[in-house]
């Protein structure tokens, strides 16, 4: 038993154990170098839209310029939307003894626009408002990936 304990004490004599904590080890580590890409070059996309002024509800010319402004910027929004998310049609056509009595068709866009700007909202002629709006597809696309 004596012979054992001593062989015993002989072998692990010779090993020897290692302590090192997590930290130490992740300091040992190498840090990740992360490569941020750069942002592509933007692709503005314009759209226009225009607004009666006389037809425009109010009492006064300057109520009516304001409520043209909006509805103006608005179908502007409009356009921009038909642009980036495309615009659904739906069409018929009604023949009847080989001549057409009837062809018509609806037009829907559906979507949403983040960050878009005005370039230009101005009169045109005496009676019409146009507001001018833009949109950088690039940045629209980097907001669907991420």
């Amino acid at each position: 038993m004596k012979f054992v304990l001593i062989l015993l004490c002989v072998f692990l004599s010779g090993c020897e154990t290692v302590v090192q904590t997590a930290k130490e080890i992740g300091n040992e580590l190498p840090s990740p170098s992360f490569v941020k890409q750069p942002a592509p070059d933007p692709i503005w996309v314009q759209a226009t839209g225009y607004a009666p002024i006389s037809l425009q509800p109010g009492e006064t010319r300057q109520q009516k310029v304001v409520m043209a402004m909006r509805a103006s910027k608005l179908r502007a929004y409009q356009e921009l939307v038909g642009v980036v998310h495309g615009q659904y049609i739906y069409g018929t056509t009604t023949v009847e003894d080989m001549v057409m009595q009837r062809d018509s068709f609806k037009a829907a866009v559906a979507g949403f626009v983040r960050g878009a700007r005005v370039v230009k909202s101005y009169p045109v002629q005496d009676d019409t408002y146009a507001t001018i709006l833009e949109v950088d597809m690039a940045q629209l696309q980097r907001a669907w990936v991420e």
